[in-house]
């Protein structure tokens, strides 16, 4: 390959991140060099989302802008991802100009694309693609590791079978071969990625021979010598009360769960094609607080789904109060072309959508705060990333993924696994003091403080005397 400046700018999902470190990895095996801006490359790629109508647009906004870098200088533009497979990416594609197009299947045909100087478009599902290993990110402590493409379930509002194809479970060996190299390179959390991990080994409804269940491959990972472990997205469909007993008696797997309900209406899952009831999504919740009574829950919904009445909403609202969730990914509904929700259904008012939405999104500030303020005085294990926004702080997350942010103290002031005590909370955002294994704070480093942020002058001050 002739020498390659290359800026790579990522939308979507956790599996768009790791896909977007494939290509990567690819490209530096082939001589290009990854660059921080658009302005010093020569290549730009773009990993795209198409789940919602929004980065559809952001998308289109970006290119704009590229297409007038494009018209003063030498510019090579990439389309890859999930909106890169669909016919509206590949219309979006033509008008802007693009010169490289690759769906989720193709990433490892960027070389090749890179090679020609015409346009190279790949949409096609390859099969190396799921035994690839990539290697391991360097300096960072935390690491996503694919174990499974594609999706076999249809919900009615969902376009990732179309963008990803079914369900291809990666091999055990493989997945433990690539969490071997992110230990080695100083990995100390592991996210387990997947559309549908709780089908794991079961592809196309066929149990695959020689692929442990998701919930003894949870265990496998979990006794590798991993310090921490989660996963996401779980289906309901699938999930098992193995899986929760996985979690209970492996304790590098964090006690945190992200379970999609999408909706509380039984009326409203069975138009989304959800294949589950209320009552067996809260069995579920049941199963999970008896084997692990402090486990975190989070979850996603969409609001405004076609034919949801305000009945159906005040029962999303009525689910959301039972569980208690500690944290939401909440959406008005967006048809997106291609979908059978978009085809056969007549959407809501964009006001009836937003209207919800909010009251929504006030019932989970309330049950954010409620749980948050329950961590006050606790010590939580913290891995923490690095500096925060303002000058002399780290920011992290919990076992329980709860976004914490500490002064730096001596000894913890670089990033790191910490013991941290809570000592303010707010919805959304945990505070706290680093202490030693005794429950002592370990001494500030006040000169590094930026004591404008409001939060600071209850995480500087002295304690009071006993």
């Amino acid at each position: 390959m002739v020498t390659t400046r290359a800026h790579l700018i990522t939308y979507g999902c956790q599996m768009n991140e790791y896909d977007t470190h494939l290509v990567q990895s690819q490209l530096v095996s082939l001589g290009a060099d990854i660059v921080s801006s658009v302005d010093e490359a020569d290549v730009v790629l773009i990993n795209t989302c198409a789940v919602r109508g929004k980065p559809v647009e952001k998308v289109r906004s970006l290119l704009g802008d590229l297409r007038k870098i494009k018209a003063r200088r030498p510019l090579v533009i990439g389309l890859m991802g999930c909106l890169a497979q669909l016919d509206e990416g590949q219309q979006i594609a033509r008008a802007f100009g693009v010169d490289i197009v690759l769906g989720p299947g193709s990433l490892l045909d960027i070389g090749r694309a890179l090679e020609g100087n015409e346009r190279f478009w790949a949409l096609n599902f390859r099969d190396e693609l799921h035994g690839h290993v990539p290697p391991p990110p360097q300096g960072t402590l935390q690491a996503h590791l694919t174990i499974m493409r594609g999706c076999d379930h249809h919900c009615t509002y969902c376009i990732v079978p179309t963008t990803r194809g079914p369900q291809v479970s990666r091999s055990p060996d493989d997945i433990l071969r690539e969490l071997d190299m992110q230990l080695a390179a100083g990995v100390q959390e592991v996210t387990l990625l997947g559309q549908n991990v709780n089908a794991y080994g079961v592809d196309q409804g066929a149990q695959l021979a020689g692929y442990p269940s998701f919930a003894n491959l949870l265990r496998l990972v979990g006794q590798s010598g991993v310090r921490r472990v989660k996963f996401t997205t779980s289906h309901p469909m699938n999930f098992t009360e193995d899986v929760a007993a996985a979690m209970a008696d492996t304790p590098a797997i964090c006690e945190f769960i992200h379970l999609p309900v999408q909706s509380g209406s039984n009326r409203v899952l069975r138009r989304m094609a959800r294949e589950y009831t209320r009552e067996q999504y809260l069995k579920h919740v049941a199963d999970i607080r008896r084997h692990l009574p402090h486990a975190v829950l989070a979850t996603d919904i969409i609001v405004g789904f076609p034919g949801e009445t305000e009945d159906d909403f005040q029962d999303t609202l009525a689910l959301y109060d039972e569980v208690g969730y500690d944290s939401a990914y909440m959406f008005i509904y967006s048809p997106r072309p291609g979908t059978p929700s978009y085809t056969h259904f007549a959407d809501l008012p964009r006001e009836v959508k937003t209207e919800r939405l909010g009251r929504l999104v006030a019932r989970q500030k309330e049950w954010s705060a409620r749980n948050n303020a329950t961590k006050v005085g606790t010590v939580q294990e913290v891995l923490l990333r690095g500096d925060a926004h303002s000058s002399g702080f780290l920011e992290g997350h919990t076992r329980g993924s709860h976004p914490t942010v500490v002064p730096h103290a001596v000894g913890a002031d670089r990033p790191g696994v910490y013991r941290v005590r809570i000592e303010h909370a707010t919805p959304h955002m945990l505070y706290g003091r680093t202490v030693d294994t005794a429950g002592h704070d370990l001494p500030l480093i006040p000169a590094t403080v930026d004591t404008a942020r409001p939060e600071a002058a209850a995480l500087t001050a002295p304690l009071p005397m006993a």
